[in-house]
């Protein structure tokens, strides 16, 4: 029997398993830019116009780490710096964790070695999922690109921002699959796919925002920053294509091989034995919550950490070209900000940040869901453990643990940009406050989490889709012109951004919005049947 037999079944098993949220992916990653094309002609509707915006995003290391350099003044090249790096992301996370579904999470759960003892190769799972998401990204390619020209955008542009995208799923189909080889579960793999993704967006930020200082080459280093430098709507850059294709056959070469090695169930790192005798913190469930979550908290603090170096170092060049350039305030009121000083980037950057510490509170809410899954709920239940008292534990960190990392972002930040500013212990003060400002709209994110699994446990993951509703509305819907209810449906649009006047209103109302729906969760998890 051939190490691939059975692809094709299990192909058509994962298309069926994923036929909805595949197909929400594929057609709002592949319409996205074409709408937010759309508003660009009607906004920018002159060539000075557009000149004008070019010149001025050009002119800002701050707007060129945020969301990529610009190639060129067509609205093709508008739209490519627009949502070119933040849709690679997007599309880069959709693939790592559609690879480590149906690969990792398939052997943790033991379904793979059911699946396995029929006329299944070793190597099947991986390749179909592989496909499965190179598939998925041909067609986000093609439709943006076919939708990019219905617009009469130029066509090798157009070919380019799909082929760049498509590149990223390939690239990152690959990383997913490595990643699923070298750890025992599927939580560790997916953050340790997001931890490689979170680090080379912060790479591909240093890089483009960094050009001035002689740092530019970091970009290079990156697989996201990859996508600018293919340069759709400009001089297209074809031969970046094959740095995509190197990577992937590379990191795709490696997770075969591990997989050709290892034991079905086992990671290439084995989970470390732990001692003899259990801690005596051990013996209460939030003494083992606390073992469970302590790494993941103390890794994201790190990851929040790096992104906040970046943005502290550019702080004081912001602020001087806020002040040089009265332009840059009107492009950042579409951002959601007013006025121009460097506390409005810095409060933008760290609304980018409570987006990325959201997936961590979603994340760690569904902890609960895997340790129910996974049978391991159980035993600590048939202790004298209330079923309260077991998910407290872990509710605790979805609580805590961003109100943790946004303290750390803001403190790193603050210091960096203190050290440059000469105001250190001022700028910590500031801008710790601006990042915890975050905080309650983090926790209605991870509050959706929490009541889903509560009450509906199947439909938690659409927790994931409510993130990126967030993403989407805050980063683009000002721009796609949407009505002003649709933009309150993000707990996002209700922060106060400096240098607005902070209200505690709309922060108490979050507050009260996410406790209802911690509560709604709990009483849902204590009336229904648990695995």
């Amino acid at each position: 029997m051939s190490t691939l037999t059975g692809t094709t079944q299990l192909l058509k098993l994962m298309v069926r398993l994923d036929r909805i949220r595949l197909s929400v992916w594929i057609l709002l990653l592949g319409l996205v830019p074409v709408a937010v094309a759309s508003s660009f002609l009607a906004l920018y509707d002159t060539e000075a116009a557009r000149r004008e915006l070019a010149a001025t995003v050009a002119s800002s290391p701050g707007l060129v780490a945020l969301l990529g350099p610009i190639h060129g003044t067509s609205v093709g090249a508008l739209t490519t710096w627009r949502i070119g790096t933040v849709g690679a992301v997007l599309v880069a996370l959709m693939a790592v964790f559609t690879v480590i579904r149906h690969t990792r999470l398939e052997e943790e759960t033991g379904r793979r070695e059911l699946v396995g003892s029929t006329v299944l190769g070793r190597h099947a799972p991986l390749l179909a999922s592989s496909f499965l998401v190179v598939a998925s990204g041909v067609l986000i390619g093609a439709l943006l690109t076919l939708g990019l020209l219905a617009l009469g955008e130029d066509a090798k542009g157009a070919v380019a921002f799909g082929l760049g995208w498509t590149s990223v799923a390939l690239a990152f189909a690959a990383v997913g699959a490595l990643a699923a080889q070298l750890t025992e579960s599927s939580g560790g793999a997916r953050g340790l796919a997001g931890g490689v993704v979170g680090v080379l967006f912060a790479l591909r930020m240093a890089g483009d925002g960094g050009e001035g200082m002689g740092i530019g080459w970091l970009s290079w280093l990156s697989p996201i920053g990859w996508v600018t430098k293919l340069e759709p709507f400009g001089d297209e850059r074809w031969r970046v294509l094959l740095l995509f294709a190197g990577l992937t056959i590379v990191v795709w070469s490696a997770a075969f091989a591990i997989s050709a090695r290892r034991d079905v169930g086992a990671g290439l790192f084995p989970a470390r034995g732990g001692p003899a005798d259990a801690a005596p913190s051990l013996s209460s469930a939030g003494g083992l919550a606390w073992r469970l979550q302590k790494g993941p908290l103390v890794g994201w603090m790190v990851s929040v950490g790096l992104f906040a170096t970046v943005w502290g170092g550019l702080g004081d060049t912001i602020s001087q070209i806020f002040e040089d350039n009265p332009q840059l305030a009107a492009i950042f009121e579409v951002f959601g900000g007013e006025g121009a000083l460097a506390d409005m980037f810095f409060g933008v950057a760290m609304g980018l940040v409570a987006l990325i510490v959201t997936a961590y509170a979603i994340n760690t809410a569904l902890t609960l869901r895997a340790e129910e899954d996974g049978l391991r709920a159980e035993p600590v239940l048939a202790t004298p453990t209330s079923r309260l008292g077991w998910a407290g534990g872990h509710l605790l960190f979805v609580a805590l643990g961003p109100v943790v990392i946004m303290a750390v972002a803001g403190a790193v930040a603050g210091f960096t940009y203190g050290l440059i500013a000469g105001n250190v212990l001022s700028q910590i003060t500031s801008l710790v406050g601006i990042a915890l400002l975050q905080v309650p709209a983090i926790w209605v994110g991870g509050g959706v989490a929490v009541a889903l699994y509560g009450i509906v446990p199947r439909l938690a993951t659409l927790s994931w889709g409510a993130l990126v509703t967030f993403l989407l509305l805050g980063q683009l819907g000002q721009i796609l012109q949407l009505p002003q209810w649709s933009l309150n449906l993000s707990p996002f649009t209700h922060v106060p951004l400096p240098p607005e006047p902070v209200s505690a209103v709309p922060l108490v109302i979050l507050t009260l919005i996410a406790s209802g729906l911690f509560g709604a969760g709990l009483f849902g998890l204590q009336r229904r049947d648990m695995r």
